[in-house]
């Protein structure tokens, strides 16, 4: 199954500061049929003003992972870790038992960003932040894995961010007129994928930048970039 969301189709929230299109129920945005795909529950697509973001706020029990695609955001929290993450790179943050932070885009540019939420494997722990660099031109034609499960040797190996819940967040850059492929480790899994830009066609269903593709039951995928494309990939249980 292949299943194309428009961008035009997803939830919105324009607060001025932040203009937030929600791929899953959200907030003040409730669709019954996009509540979560698989251990996925949100996928945010936020666009913040400059010298503006989310004051200290808790979370708990959720895998965090943010791709930042322009700008970039500071992040704050009561573990005492700050950083920035400029564009193309990622954090993560698990929430374990609880957590507060705040993150703001200190820039004079607009920064935009995903914020991706995955349920973990289990309840409670130990919070815990991390940020990587992950050069754009590292994952020319392939995708690179940025955050998987801590059990995932290869993956760590490759330099992705520890996330405790049987995930993968993965990043491709792609030429147009060229293919990457993915495999999953069983057809079963819940893969999602929204190219940051450019349009792409996913076997036979074209979706263009910041649009949803829905997969699951598939023993593998093909992804043609009709433009040059940058896509992340979630592959979830």
């Amino acid at each position: 199954m292949i299943e194309l969301r428009p961008y035009e189709t997803l939830g919105a929230a324009n607060h001025g500061w932040l203009d937030a299109r929600h791929h899953f129920s959200f907030a003040g945005y409730h669709d019954p049929a996009r509540v979560h795909w698989g251990a996925l529950r949100v996928w945010n697509d936020d666009r913040i003003a400059p010298k503006s973001g989310f004051p200290t706020h808790p979370h708990n029990d959720m895998e965090i992972i943010t791709y930042v695609r322009t700008g970039a955001i500071t992040h704050r929290d009561s573990m005492g870790n700050e950083g920035r993450t400029e564009a193309g790179d990622v954090q993560v943050m698990s929430a374990g038992r609880g957590v507060q932070h705040s993150e703001f885009n200190l820039e004079d540019e607009e920064t935009t960003l995903f914020q991706i939420w995955i349920i973990p494997d289990e309840r409670g722990g130990n919070p815990g932040w991390g940020a990587r660099k992950f050069p754009k031109g590292d994952r020319a034609g392939a995708f690179v894995p940025l955050a998987s499960s801590a059990s995932n040797d290869d993956d760590a190996a490759a330099g992705a961010l520890p996330i405790r819940t049987d995930a993968r967040v993965l990043g491709a850059t792609v030429k147009a007129g060229e293919s990457v492929a993915y495999v999953p480790r069983d057809p079963s899994r819940h893969l999602y994928l929204v190219p940051a830009t450019g349009r792409v066609k996913v076997e036979d269903v074209e979706a263009k930048a910041r649009d949803g593709i829905a997969i699951t039951q598939q023993d593998s995928i093909t992804i043609t970039a009709l433009e040059d494309a940058e896509l992340v990939l979630v592959d979830a249980a």
